[in-house]
């Protein structure tokens, strides 16, 4: 049996990491810590576990083998590294952290330790795309040459939604503050697709053309955000595969979290067809479909797959998982984008030094 310590309480420890380990036979919430400590009380009320009044205090506890990491972008690296040091393993929700310095950093503390770090790329544990990255190996589409990806929805402004218990509506939409998130669509859902085509095709992005913009989302004031709400990406990959990256918080339709994958024999479309999970029509005709579970989406919460991968490795012993170097080169050709738009030029992640304070 796995203790778990939850750190920030906010709306993917309440929707996500909490109700999964709850209902996972192996995982016992041990307890909480939160800097508005009432969000920690409501959740302890709902599934068990205590309250926390200082971190120091959740890292000392020895009941405690594992942590989530659920605080906001700029914390990530900081927090992981300290449970790490406390000999806790870690499951961190994504971006992995802000600035490649900072996952570097991450990962020696999880070598030193000799403890598992994972990061929350969801997508990795969808039943499609564990099954497409299997297809695409066997070569049921031949040899990738191009892919499609997107991810593109109305923004975090209704995921961030809770009524407080004076029955208000509230929004912490800590997404929009740049001190705190640091990005915006690209780190809530570019790095999703980034880690994801790197996992699908085996491959590392290599070089980086984007153009990043904010063209919508606007303050309580009416000024447009600091941060991005939109980001148009081409990236070359290690073995010779291009492709197109779009995320978007201005897609004010149905969301669109879809991978194409076109090959020499074959295309292959994930979670893009109304029907059927993956769908493949190849070269000689053929029309082979999948139907193993739909896309998930913020208005249709299930079951992530990433706790239950977590929980089983450390019960297992398990890290093939883990955080990398791969994990690193997601959030380098994320921040390559953003020198991309700003410079207008191609840029290649070999050369890519990205400064922090940018």
């Amino acid at each position: 049996m796995t203790g778990i310590g939850i750190i920030g309480c906010g709306r993917i420890a309440q929707r996500r990491h909490v109700p999964e380990y709850a209902s996972h036979q192996k995982a016992r919430l041990v307890g909480y810590f939160d800097y508005m400590p009432e969000r920690g009380v409501a959740l302890a009320r709902t599934y068990g576990g205590r309250v926390y009044r200082t971190l120091e205090e959740l890292f000392a506890d020895p009941a405690i083998d594992a942590v989530s990491i659920c605080a906001a972008n700029n914390a990530h690296a900081d927090l992981t590294v300290q449970a790490l040091e406390a000999g806790k393993h870690v499951l961190c929700e994504k971006p992995m952290a802000t600035t490649v310095e900072d996952c570097q950093r991450m990962l020696r503390a999880a070598e030193k330790s000799g403890k598992f770090l994972m990061i929350a790329q969801n997508q990795r544990y969808n039943t499609g795309h564990m099954r497409a990255k299997e297809l695409i190996a066997q070569g049921a589409i031949g040899t990738p040459l191009t892919f499609k990806t997107s991810f593109c929805h109305g923004g975090p402004e209704n995921w961030c939604r809770y009524e407080n218990d004076d029955g208000e509506i509230q929004r912490d939409i800590w997404f929009f503050d740049k001190n705190v998130a640091s990005m915006g669509a690209m780190a809530d859902l570019g790095i999703h697709k980034v880690d994801l085509i790197q996992y699908l095709l085996d491959d590392e992005i290599t070089e980086v053309t984007a153009k990043i913009l904010t063209l919508d989302k606007r303050t309580s004031d009416g000024n447009l955000i600091e941060l991005e709400d939109n980001a148009l990406c081409i990236y070359r990959m290690s073995k010779n595969i291009y492709g197109t990256m779009t995320v978007s918080w201005t897609n004010y339709g149905s969301e669109d979290n879809s991978t194409v994958i076109f090959g020499t024999k074959g295309v292959m479309r994930l979670y893009e067809h109304p029907d059927h999970t993956i769908a493949i029509s190849t070269d000689r005709g053929d029309k082979i479909f999948y139907d193993l579970d739909v896309m998930m989406t913020n208005e249709d919460q299930r079951q992530s797959g990433v706790i239950r991968a977590f929980v089983n490795a450390i019960e297992k012993g398990d890290y093939s998982d883990a955080a990398d170097a791969r994990s690193v080169n997601a959030l380098r050709a994320v921040l390559a984008g953003f020198e991309s738009s700003r410079e207008d030029r191609t840029i290649l992640l070999r050369d890519f030094h990205p400064d922090p304070e940018n």
